[in-house]
């Protein structure tokens, strides 16, 4: 992929009109996690070291087009001044006169933040009219907003077509880590897919078994393959009515060379709680009164060997019932063994997706992957194979 980045513009002198993803969480008029804020810190500090006036444009919930008190960016502004460490503007409007104003007084070497673009029913239309009114207030567009990137909105792709363009450094070190784990992978190339459900997650396997060499299913999915191979699984989380989907994801597999690794042994229980009674029994031998939450040392011991014998991973989904101990043990003790390889050198490992930085989150591992993405559907449509509008607008 080519893209320009904010090394290939002169940014002196000049507005730059920035799309950030700082949908944070906030209680009572307060950032509860700053974490989307300080990701783009980079991004706006290198913009300001090269001169330009870094102007943010942002989306903030669910506003369908009203204008909601509620879902205002203000709130954001004490956030952003102390992980930037210099004052910020806000505007009450993302186009017009209001914003115009607030553009044209940002002193420089400050920043200035302009309200939710989804204040605006055309925002999520890629209204073009829109995008142009966005434009007219700036002469250059970074966009710092993977998350954002698969949607066609005004502000992630219709702004591109208006402004000379260039990923920011989230944006850029989040599309470099991507190309490196699937675009042009070192091989052996793996993949954990965990979660719930088959059903939201075809697109998905059906483009891994393509292009990865290890396919390692986990999570209430593997029940349902399971299933698929005449496996009874008691009273297990299972869609037994994607069972001849499940077939031919495996023999599909099978023409492309990839292989699948299912559980061996997995660790069943009558109750979903905490510290429930439990035990580890091999796969095809769940009792009738008891369900599947967690994956067996047997499988996390091949699940090891897969990693050991790879060169890259993605990771998407738990393994278990991570919310709960004990069933978290499958998907901490991968994630370990998938850090340790990737300190001495010798994996390459991505992962994305909310379950997923959750649960790699609560197992301690995270900070020692190479790229963890908090992009959850943008993630999960790139894994998918599909075009993101945001990425391909900077493309063009």
């Amino acid at each position: 992929m080519a893209w320009k980045t904010l090394d290939d513009l002169d940014l002196a002198g000049k507005v730059v009109l920035t799309r950030v993803d700082i949908n944070v969480p906030v209680e009572n008029g307060r950032v509860t996690d700053p974490t989307r804020i300080e990701k783009i810190v980079p991004t706006v500090k290198d913009i300001l070291a090269k001169g330009g006036k870094p102007v943010l444009l942002a989306h903030f919930g669910r506003p369908k087009g009203q204008v909601l008190a509620d879902l205002s960016l203000a709130p954001l502004v004490p956030a952003l001044s102390h992980a930037l460490g210099v004052n910020v503007h806000f505007a009450e409007d993302c186009i017009g006169t209001v914003a115009k104003k607030a553009v044209a007084a940002l002193p420089d070497g400050e920043v200035l933040l302009l309200e939710n673009t989804r204040f605006h029913a055309g925002e999520e239309k890629n209204d073009a009219e829109l995008a142009a009114s966005m434009g007219a207030l700036g002469s250059v567009y970074v966009n710092d907003a993977f998350s954002a990137a698969h949607r066609a909105h005004s502000s992630t792709e219709g702004l591109a077509q208006v402004l000379p363009s260039a990923a920011g450094r989230l944006m850029a070190a989040e599309l470099k880590a991507l190309e490196a784990a699937l675009g042009e992978p070192v091989r052996p190339l793996a993949a954990v897919v965990g979660g719930a459900k088959v059903s939201t997650k075809l697109d998905l396997l059906s483009n891994l078994i393509e292009k990865v060499d290890h396919l390692i299913i986990g999570g209430g999915m593997a029940n349902t393959f399971l299933v698929a191979q005449g496996i009874e699984v008691g009273s297990s989380l299972a869609e037994r009515d994607m069972a001849d989907t499940a077939r031919e994801i495996l023999e599909k597999a099978k023409s492309t060379g990839c292989a699948i690794h299912l559980p061996v042994d997995v660790v069943v229980a009558r109750e979903f709680k905490a510290n429930a009674e439990n035990e580890t029994v091999s796969a095809d031998a769940c009792p009738a009164d008891a369900m599947i939450l967690d994956a067996g040392p047997k499988t996390v011991e091949e699940i090891a060997r897969v990693f050991t014998a790879s060169r890259t991973l993605i990771w998407n989904g738990p393994l278990g019932a991570f919310e709960i101990t004990p069933f978290d043990m499958a998907t901490n003790a991968a994630a370990a063994k998938a850090a340790e390889l990737t300190e001495a050198g010798s994996l390459t490992s991505v992962a994305g997706g909310g379950d997923t930085v959750a649960a790699l989150n609560k197992s301690g591992a995270a900070q020692r992957f190479t790229y963890i993405s908090t992009a959850g559907g943008a993630f999960l449509e790139w894994m998918e194979g599909k075009t993101l509008p945001g990425v391909a607008a900077l493309q063009s």
